[in-house]
């Protein structure tokens, strides 16, 4: 078997890998979570930062409402703050790392956002769309 086929068995075999773990249950971070995104102009990777509590449930809902949080629709929320940064590096130490109240509690929230960035900062370089998974 040459080189080529055992690369493409074992990035199949990753995928499994990854497909299979992304259906486990994820308890959310407390703190809030994140949308990430590419600023093309300033040659950035940008993090918002929303708020959000956690009911009874498991479920996120807005703090000032209590209203559950959709996945999708409804109207647009402003990010409690937003983090901005040329290298993934660069982003997750501020947000790892920087001063006050850090926005993450929990580690899996924090190694989920720095595959994120990882993957959002090739797309920057490669100059390819990134969607968050």
């Amino acid at each position: 078997m040459d080189s080529l086929s055992r690369n493409r068995i074992a990035r199949n075999a990753i995928n499994e890998i990854d497909d299979e773990l992304s259906t486990r249950f994820i308890e959310l971070d407390p703190k809030g979570y994140f949308l990430l995104r590419l600023d093309r102009d300033s040659n950035e990777l940008v993090a918002e930062h929303f708020s959000n509590d956690i009911d009874e449930h498991g479920r996120a809902i807005d703090p000032e409402t209590g209203e559950i949080l959709a996945c999708r629709g409804g109207e647009p929320r402003k990010p409690k703050k937003i983090y901005r940064g040329q290298t993934a590096k660069q982003l997750g130490i501020q947000l790892t790392e920087g001063e006050g109240p850090l926005p993450l509690s929990r580690l899996d929230h924090a190694l989920y956002l720095g595959r994120e960035l990882q993957r959002a900062e090739s797309s920057l370089l490669q100059g390819t769309s990134y969607v968050q998974d």
